[in-house]
């Protein structure tokens, strides 16, 4: 048995020769892309954000080479094919947590739905199709209520596992409470037609939703505080040294838990800084990076050391759905899968560009370790997972109290695509054993989840190419 002192010292060498490693991935892929390792900025807002995250060995310049060269021109064109760009959505659920405060009045916080002639018939006959039996044929709407798009030709026992499928409930260890898509307050939205931007929507109710999020539901006592809070207490020039102190006492999964969340706002913020309203002249809304925006929420004089620890979640998060991306590979990988909405060309194409990214996601060198979550005692573990688990189910819900509605279309899909990525997370031996030529309901992924899955990561992907945006727009503003 290993004392802690010799505990420590194996883990440090790990450390180091895990960064090694990775910054060596970094060092060849930079020369290949013609980039130096040397031109990290010294300007203040982003000269800390570097080097190895913490609870995971890789460093942050390997991330930005592989996702901006490797994965975001890939993931922007996927995002843009019909099976990616229409999500249903029910954008009219009311708060379950307090009174509702009513629908944003300003402009660009509004959603237009997608009209039905619009969307491809595949898509709106209701069901995804897994099986390449279907593909060969477009159904009419009308004969839709059948079997949505499955082909009549299917044997009974793939019908029987589709009724399956498409029956299975919450039960199956959903990390989010999914709309009912057969609602008639349900509705298609072009994500291209409506795209995430600074909408105006701020102030007491935005504050209230976040605020509800990290006190309530990141298992931190109201005992301890959370810097920079807007609706907590006074408390003079505390620089969260507490919270800090409280934070690292956590055990891993609470930790992961907390960095999580904080990625995802970090990611949200930054899409509001980068698609910020410019200038409304003459009735043409010019939309664009606003520095001091960016400023004012990660650079450390203006946050109080707190935007380096936000960026850093986000890079944490960027992994842990990478890691999702790779895991998620075999489901998709099989021959019967088929992203359906009636082209069978684009769809072809569509499932190619597809597996295209998740082999390039598999050769990345340092993924985040997931085998170390929920690793104690067999009961306790699962109790810590259940907990996990309903937590950020909770959070997802909280998404219905948000009052813009394209902030609330944005965050009900980002926090769908971290749910979606953490059930894949802790389902592997289910995918494992996926049976290669037939399906299965061992495990199964909705059109709507897989949907909130890439589009939610390529926010994430976006997020970190816009970093390198800001970088080189602070050093013009030196």
């Amino acid at each position: 048995m290993l004392n802690s002192t010799q505990t420590r010292g194996i883990l440090a060498l790990l450390s180091l020769f895990c960064a090694d490693s990775c910054s060596g991935w970094f060092q060849n892929n930079a020369k290949k892309n013609s980039i130096s390792p040397q031109q990290e900025p010294s300007d203040s807002c982003l000269c800390h954000l570097t080097g190895v995250l913490d609870d995971c060995f890789c460093d942050i310049e390997s991330i930005d080479v592989f996702n901006n060269f490797k994965i975001y021109p890939h993931v922007l064109k996927l995002t843009e094919r019909d099976f990616f760009r229409y999500y249903k959505v029910n954008l009219k659920r009311p708060c379950p947590f307090w009174p509702d405060d009513g629908h944003c009045s300003i402009k660009d916080c509004h959603v237009e739905p997608c009209p039905e002639s619009k969307v491809p018939v595949g898509i709106k006959s209701g069901n995804y199709n897994k099986f390449s039996q279907a593909s060969a044929d477009v159904i009419d709407c009308e004969q839709a209520h059948e079997l949505g798009a499955i082909n009549n030709t299917l044997s009974n026992q793939s019908k029987e596992a589709f009724a399956d499928w498409a029956h299975h409930d919450d039960a199956q260890d959903h990390f989010c409470g999914l709309d009912d898509e057969m609602s008639p307050e349900a509705e298609y939205v072009d994500l291209l037609l409506n795209p995430e931007r600074y909408t105006g929507y701020n102030g007491p109710s935005a504050w209230r939703v976040w605020n509800s999020i990290y006190e309530e539901n990141c298992f931190k006592p109201r005992s301890v505080y959370r810097p920079l809070n807007p609706l907590a207490p006074s408390r003079g020039d505390d620089d969260g040294e507490g919270f800090y102190k409280w934070l690292e006492g956590l055990c891993l999964e609470k930790r992961v838990f907390y960095r999580l969340i904080s990625g995802l706002h970090s990611s949200i913020n930054l899409h509001l800084c980068a698609e910020y309203l410019l200038d409304e002249g003459w009735g043409k809304p010019v939309w664009g990076p606003n520095v001091q925006e960016f400023r004012q929420r990660f650079d450390p004089a203006e946050s109080k050391g707190e935007g380096t620890r936000r960026l850093k979640n986000l890079y944490f998060l960027y992994l842990i759905e990478l890691r999702a991306l790779t895991k998620v590979a075999p489901y998709f990988e099989r021959s019967f899968i088929n992203l359906y909405t009636g082209n069978s060309d684009e769809d072809s194409s569509t499932k190619q560009l597809l597996l295209h990214i998740l082999n390039v996601t598999k050769a990345f060198p340092m993924h985040f370790d997931e085998s170390s979550m929920f690793a104690g005692h067999k009961m306790e573990a699962k109790t810590l997972k259940e907990e996990f688990r309903l937590h950020f189910k909770n959070i997802s819900r909280i998404m219905d109290c948000v009052g813009c509605s394209k902030c609330r279309l944005w965050g009900k899909l980002q926090t769908q695509g971290l749910g979606t990525a953490l059930r894949i997370l802790f389902s592997e031996k289910e995918i494992k054993s996926l049976p290669e030529n037939s399906p299965s309901i061992g495990f199964q992924l909705t059109r709507q989840e897989i949907v909130a899955l890439i589009n939610g990561f390529a926010r994430l992907s976006t997020s970190i190419k816009e970093l390198h945006n800001f970088r080189t727009l602070l050093k013009d503003h030196r």
